[in-house]
Formats: structure tokens, sequence, C-alpha cells
């Protein structure tokens, strides 16, 4: 994809890393958002290199990483639940982006075999002392091999969408189960921090989803999407580091207002922080 003929829609900054200002074009067909310029692959590395790139950390040093944990460790029992009420009969499961390990160790635990993808040589460091495999990359995997492939906020960091899209439906069954989470640019918490919104996560998120621009882009593979869920705790996750990042302080106070009226709009037009896309193999 590139940015001929698209918006100009806001200017933010990468506010984790090298403070450098990006762009955000309006895609109108797709309903969506291009991060521009994109860092090559050679350079993308360096734009993860944080200690509070949180997700690849089992870290509890501060108040916000504990809490961090804790909604995660909560996350992870909802995620298996949804996975089991997809597929009464556990089989295969294919996590991409599988940081520390964790969702994959509980659904190990329950009874599934798992496999990851993970870039960051560290995080992967963490799992495999968990007990998770690992391959190199989704290549070295044989087609239509998984009866779930799931993506928890990974879409967003992909550098050629169009080529993983393909991917994911040459690795999953015939009627295999695809669960892709992401951000929501069409968000309250979006809409009020604006160039602050911390999911924008310039430039290692090169794309922004809206529930129809996922469901266009699956669609073009007949990945149909049959279930669009709510991630009710991102709405508070992401106003923290907003107001992080507009203020100089996490003002957790304003940041769970926010979260809250962001979670409280969207009962009305179920645009909220982060959705959760199920989506079927025919």
């Amino acid at each position: 994809m590139d940015i001929r003929n698209k918006e100009l829609f806001l200017t933010v900054k990468d506010y984790s890393v090298s403070q450098e200002i990006f762009e955000l074009y309006y895609d109108k067909e797709l309903d969506m958002l291009i991060t521009f310029p994109q860092p090559s692959l050679k350079d993308l590395g360096k734009y993860y290199e944080s200690n509070n790139y949180i997700s690849h950390t089992d870290s509890k040093r501060t108040l916000f990483e504990k809490m961090y944990q804790f909604v995660k460790s909560v996350a992870l029992k909802r995620k298996l639940k949804l996975i089991n009420s997809l597929h009464s009969n556990k089989g295969s499961i294919l996590d991409i982006g599988a940081g520390t390990g964790d969702f994959l160790l509980e659904a190990k635990n329950n009874g599934w075999q798992t496999i990851g993808v993970e870039p960051s040589e560290k995080a992967k460091a963490i799992a495999i002392k968990k007990g998770i495999s690992f391959v190199s990359e989704t290549k070295e995997l044989e087609d239509h091999f998984f009866d779930v492939i799931s993506m928890w906020h990974v879409l967003e960091h992909v550098p050629n969408l169009e080529e993983q899209i393909k991917e994911l439906k040459r690795l999953l069954k015939p009627n295999g189960t695809l669960i892709i989470a992401v951000p929501n640019f069409k968000s309250f918490d979006a809409m009020h921090y604006k160039k602050f919104w911390a999911a924008y996560d310039v430039p290692i998120h090169f794309w922004h989803f809206s529930k129809s621009a996922i469901k266009k882009l699956f669609s073009n593979e007949k990945l149909e999407l049959i279930d669009v869920l709510a991630m009710k705790f991102d709405s508070f996750y992401v106003s923290l580091l907003s107001e992080k990042y507009k203020t100089g302080n996490m003002n957790f106070i304003k940041a769970f207002y926010i979260g809250l009226k962001s979670n409280y709009k969207a009962r009305q037009n179920f645009e909220y922080s982060s959705h959760i896309y199920i989506l079927k193999n025919k």
C-alpha cells in the first residue's frame, strides 16, 4: 500500500523511542490509516529498543507494570475461554507475535498443541524457559495445518499486510479460526487524545484499522468475519499512556475517566479502544 491519493489525517510523534515525527494517511477505500514513512526492515528493530515495551517482558518494577501483568493474567483466561468456545475439540494453535509466551502456555496447559513465532529474541528466550516451542518464520510450517491462528495486537506491526493475510490463509485448516486483535482508531479515546493517542504507536504500528477495514481486507482471501468482540481493558491502558504522552504524567484518575467514558460511548456505537475479530476460513 502507498499514500498516493490518500488524505493526510494526522501528524503524530514516536513518544516511546525516537521522538521522530510521522504522518497518518487515510485510505478511504479500506477505511484505515497508513503510517508514513514506514521504517525499512533493516531499521525497524531500533524503534522497539525501549524498556517500556512491556509486552516483551514479564517485568513488575512499577505500579503500572504490576497493573499490566495483573490485567494480562485475567485476559489470558478470557482468551483461552474464547478459543475453547470456538473449538470444542482441542487441536493445534499458532500464535504469531507470541511475546513472552503466556498465552501459548495457558493453551498448552489446557491441552492444545502450540507453536509460536516471535521476532524479539529477548521475549522468545523468556518464553522458551516456560516450555514454549517456536519456529523462526511461518514459511517453515505446512499448508492448512492449524485449527486456530491468533495475532494479539500484532497485525498492525506487520510490514507487508497483504502478504501476511495470504500466509494466514495458507496456514489455516478449512473451517479453521483466525483471531485478530487490533486497536481501533475510531474509538472515543482515539478521538479524545488525537495525536497523543498511545495506540497509534508510530512507526512500529504500520496500519490503523477500523471494523470495515478488517472485513474488506480478509474477505479478499475468503476469510469471513463472523464476530467482533470488545477489549474493554484496553481503553484504560491506552488512556494511561496517552495521558503520559500528553502531560508527562499518567494521571490515573483522568485516564480512568476517559477509559470509562470510551467504553460507555462504545456501548452505543461499538467503537471500543480495541477489538477482537473472529474470522473463519471458508
